[in-house]
């Protein structure tokens, strides 16, 4: 399953849970549930609350993206620094769990 990194992004905004999705456009018309989910369909439901910029939401998830990616290089980096130490595939398996 791929990540939902709007969503994930939009939780660093606000303290959380601040937000929904709208339901109908503003021609009254019902939005498709799987079109609902994008940035031009957000709506605060937490008082106080502010929809951030999109610029700013669009920074967040690159950022999450980029620690996403670092994460994979450093566990394959990782894995290959235990192999030129000449541990083979099981052993490193056994090792990492993965």
């Amino acid at each position: 399953m791929d990540k939902d990194y709007l969503q994930q992004a939009l939780q660093t905004f606000n303290n959380g849970n601040w937000y929904g999705w709208k339901k109908v456009d503003s021609n009254g018309n019902k939005i498709p549930n799987d079109q609902r989910m994008t940035y031009a369909n957000i709506e605060v439901i937490k008082e106080g609350a502010t929809i951030p910029s999109e610029a700013d939401v669009n920074a967040k998830i690159q950022e999450l993206k980029d620690a996403d990616t670092e994460a994979i290089n450093k566990k394959a980096s990782g894995k290959q620094k235990l192999k030129d130490l000449g541990l083979d595939d099981d052993e490193i398996k056994a090792l990492t769990g993965a």
